[in-house]
């Protein structure tokens, strides 16, 4: 069987033999209109078009030159009629301004192709790519910028294995694609220090909250700005901590038997405003929210998911398609990679492809017991917290 990939690049060779054969189709169709229609229209001088549709279809100079003396020596073929000098000079300066342009074409490209490796460079170093452990936790996640063309947009998420346990932020900024970027780096670059140092959720969005209002005041925006905003912090023998502001809730995965997933919202109490609304209380409590038991996961998304509608103005349905994605990506092995890509591929269906916000997953996945102390000779090692073994 015939995989995805292997299909398109399959359909991609198909279509550039098509563009590479179709302007010599177009000099014999032309060929054959004025050897076959004796005495009519003069069809042969609409052999200028040649080197234009190589110049439109490949972009490629070697490709317009071949054409293009096609197109030239199809001017003197016996029983296409005497060609007259019009019809070489047409052919030939058609011939001339195609070559330069397929020239200007392949610069611009190569031109844009370096422009976006540097975008993508400096995108990936704003959000940059999960490992896929961090301590004893397997994470996945995916993004889609509303904005064409980009990698990054209005959401943020971070994962990191602190002293503390393991520690993760998803955010949404108001509004999205481009226009949020500099306020999701300015709330990572926070979150990346600080998650280190403070040792409770409160002080950390306390932190974060105040990030916030310096690049707002430095950068003279509006009062309403605001970010709606998750913290989460898995201990070492399991325990889930939550500070949210006014973000989504996670759901809990877990498997009971074969074939059966259920995705249950995590209850995480009520949660406060969004960053950037009221002053946060240094005393701000985080909500425990009991254990995650090996084999469950949590996952935890933005409101670009749950909001987003198809064509007839049905919502995306999170639960049943997390449910459904669960019992493709593994039964009663849960895959945090596979079923991130499973819901993302479930939602790209539902709104083909037309998104009017941008969209977060991240999956955190306790696969294995914690070993938190392990013999070493005669010595016993007890690894801290969030320590990745080594």
């Amino acid at each position: 069987m015939i995989g995805p990939r292997v299909a398109m690049a399959m359909m991609g060779r198909v279509r550039g033999w098509l563009f590479l054969a179709w302007p010599g189709a177009w000099v014999a169709a032309v060929l054959g209109l004025a050897c076959g229609v004796p005495g009519g229209a003069d069809w042969i001088p609409g052999v200028a078009a040649a080197p234009a549709l190589a110049c439109a279809g490949s972009g490629r100079r070697r490709c317009v030159a071949v054409h293009g003396g096609l197109a030239v020596a199809a001017l003197f073929v016996p029983g296409a009629g005497r060609p007259r000098p019009g019809a070489v000079v047409a052919v030939v300066a058609v011939l001339a301004a195609c070559f330069w342009l397929a020239d200007r074409r392949r610069r611009l490209a190569a031109e844009l192709a370096r422009t976006r490796e540097v975008a993508v460079a400096a995108q990936r170093v704003l959000l940059r790519p999960l490992p896929q452990r961090v301590s004893d936790v397997t994470v996945a996640a995916d993004h889609v910028s509303a904005s064409r063309g980009a990698d990054v947009g209005g959401d943020l998420y971070e994962v990191l294995a602190t002293s503390y346990g393991v520690r993760a932020v998803i955010g949404d900024v108001r509004g999205h694609g481009l226009e949020a970027i500099s306020t999701v780096a300015a709330l990572l670059g926070t979150f990346r220090e600080a998650a280190y140092d403070e040792p409770e959720l409160g002080g950390l969005l306390v932190r974060m909250d105040r990030a916030l209002a310096r690049h707002v005041a430095e950068r003279a925006y509006a009062a309403e700005e605001f970010v709606t905003l998750m913290l989460l912090q898995l201990d070492e023998d399991g325990q889930v901590d939550v500070l949210n502001c006014g973000h989504p809730g996670p759901y809990r995965l877990s498997a009971d038997r074969p074939g059966r997933v259920l995705a249950l919202p995590l209850e995480a109490g009520e949660p406060l405003p969004p960053l950037g609304l009221v002053d946060v209380a240094a005393e701000a409590k985080a909500v425990r929210c009991g254990r995650l038991l090996p084999g469950q996961a949590l996952f935890l998304h933005t409101d670009g998911v749950a909001d987003a509608r198809d064509a007839d103005g049905a919502f995306f349905p999170l639960t049943a398609a997390l449910e459904g994605a669960a019992r493709a990506a593994g039964g009663r092995t849960l895959c945090a990679r596979a079923l991130v890509d499973a819901v993302r591929a479930a939602f790209m269906r539902h709104t083909r492809g037309r998104l009017t916000d941008d969209m977060a997953l991240l999956v955190l996945h306790r696969d294995a017991p914690r070993v938190p102390v392990q013999a070493c000779g005669a010595r016993t090692v007890t690894r801290r917290p969030g320590v990745p073994r080594v």
